[in-house]
């Protein structure tokens, strides 16, 4: 992980989510959000693992719902069953030490157990991918809150997409945009 903020998506038991792995002096964490399903499982099992991936669609479907059980791999490291996606492209697994439960944040340090890179590729920066993250994370905190301020945001990297992204960035941000619709609406 480079210093800074790494998004991945997390597996858990059977769980997939987003998450930020906070890389910081040396340190690696992750804050969870209490009410999610991927905090009471990381708390409960004392595990994640870190899934690298490229394709956008699959961090949209993990924000907002569980891949089906084929997705997922089974597989042990330092002595603890665990998952990962099988279509990652790099994974590493991690035991969890919970530092504190503070307001909405669970914050737990992960402790490296074990990685591998399954798919050696280099990728250019696009700004379409990254916009599809950013526009992900607003969604997921939008669909909450309601804020319009988040509404403009995914807004604007929605017009980045168009504007830069290829067909799976697109694809991407339809999702995700049927995603909103959905659970404003209440369905």
């Amino acid at each position: 992980m480079r210093e800074g903020i790494n998004e991945v998506i997390a597996t858990t038991a059977m769980n997939a989510a987003p998450v930020g792995v906070i890389a910081r002096a040396g340190t690696l964490q992750a804050a969870l959000y209490l009410t999610s399903h991927t905090a009471e499982l990381v708390e409960r099992d004392r595990w994640l693992v870190a899934n690298l991936t490229h394709d956008p669609v699959l961090y949209v479907q993990t924000a907002f719902s569980d891949p089906a059980p084929e997705a997922f791999l089974q597989f042990t490291a330092g002595g603890i069953s665990m998952c990962r996606l099988a279509d990652a492209e790099a994974w590493a697994a991690f035991s969890v030490e919970v530092v504190r439960k503070a307001g909405a944040t669970l914050l737990v340090n992960l402790i490296p157990i074990a990685e591998e890179i399954c798919d050696l590729q280099v990728y250019p920066v696009n700004r379409g991918f990254s916009s599809v993250i950013e526009a992900t994370v607003h969604a997921t905190r939008y669909c909450v809150t309601r804020d319009p301020w988040l509404k403009q945001l995914i807004d604007h990297h929605h017009a980045i997409v168009r504007r830069c992204g290829g067909p799976r960035e697109l694809e991407a941000m339809d999702l995700l945009t049927r995603e909103i619709s959905s659970r404003l609406s209440g369905q």
